[in-house]
């Protein structure tokens, strides 16, 4: 999943035109969390059930993203923004139990790339509000064990709709600390090893702190 990361820098750098001025490169990690949703798998071994997540955030590996946004030069205010975020999510024993299955978790990730639109406004002192709304894809690490098969891989599983709200706070004008709320919402179609497909849809919120350096 790093290349992933690589890959998004590769293309934000890439596609950069000259009409924007100044680029923040961002680095965070934080808190992050997921609500229930159900579960569908249709195919040989069909199964329906709604499962409970644990985020574990601060487990190896950890919850953390990286994100470079460029603002553009005639309308300062406006900018956009490439995100990629290793979130993850671990079924809780109850769920396995429900499902009868021993293992069900997107440990190494529900990958998040997003393009999004971003908006800051007023500075005040050294503290600059941001908000951003965006789209994108969900490559999650798919880890299920059932009594007929075992699926361990990446797929690309469908699109995502992220949100987020927060606050820079300007150390010098080459780095700032921020803090921030995220909302994302996945819609995953995945396959399983003996040839079902398993679909969920999942709802993560996170709350999370990082530092950006401004070129």
């Amino acid at each position: 999943m790093h290349r992933l990361a690589v890959l998004a820098a590769a293309i934000f750098l890439a596609a950069a035109p000259p009409a924007y001025a100044d680029f923040q490169l961002s680095v965070f990690g934080g808190w992050q969390g997921a609500a229930d949703s159900d579960v569908t798998v249709t195919g040989a071994n069909p199964a329906a059930f709604s499962a409970r997540w644990q985020g574990r955030s601060f487990e190896t590996p950890p919850y953390w993203g990286v994100r470079g946004i460029w603002w553009f030069d005639q309308a300062p205010q406006w900018g956009v923004g490439l995100d990629y975020t290793h979130a993850k999510v671990y079924a809780d024993a109850a769920t396995l139990a429900d499902a009868g299955w021993s293992r069900f978790e997107f440990s190494d990730g529900i990958n998040f790339l997003t393009l999004n639109a971003m908006r800051r406004f007023q500075r005040w002192n050294a503290l600059e509000p941001y908000a951003g709304l965006g789209a994108g894809i969900s490559v999650p690490h798919v880890e299920v064990t059932r009594p007929s098969d075992t699926t361990f891989e990446y797929q690309l599983a469908g699109a995502v709709i992220q949100a987020q709200i927060g606050a820079n706070y300007h150390v010098s004008d080459r780095v700032s600390l921020f803090g921030e709320y995220r909302f994302n919402y996945s819609m995953n179609r995945m396959k399983l090893t003996g040839g079902d497909e398993l679909e969920v849809d999942l709802v993560t919120n996170a709350l999370v702190a990082g530092v950006s350096i401004h070129f």
